[in-house]
């Protein structure tokens, strides 16, 4: 099965992940959602909670983002999927989904964990 990267070309992270993934001979299909026309649905972004063994997004939300768009400690799961689509740099990353997981790289050696 493909392994997806949600990459933010951007992030020295994300960028680090990619080429972790590269390094052992995984080359995954790249998504790069910041782009408008590669933008996460809200279906999606619950996917991607359940693939990771949970439904919420806090698993995935960048915090020092969530402070710049005054995300509340509070918000709803909903509001908070919602407020991701908006604002895609809420979401955390880089992100692999393979095989029905997904799993955060942080450290992005966990990219590893679902190859």
């Amino acid at each position: 099965m493909t392994y997806t990267l949600l990459h933010h070309t951007g992030c020295s992270t994300s960028r680090k992940g990619l080429a972790l993934l590269q390094e052992n001979g995984i080359e995954p299909e790249v998504r790069k959602y910041m782009n408008a026309g590669e933008a996460l649905s809200i279906d999606e972004l619950k996917e991607i909670a359940t693939k990771m063994g949970n439904a919420s997004p806090r698993e995935f939300l960048r915090d020092k983002d969530a402070k710049k768009f005054d995300i509340p400690p509070g918000m709803s799961d909903d509001d908070l999927f919602a407020a991701m689509v908006d604002n895609p740099k809420l979401i955390q990353r880089p992100i692999g989904i393979k095989d029905g997981k997904a799993v955060l790289g942080r450290p992005v050696e966990k990219l590893l964990d679902i190859t």
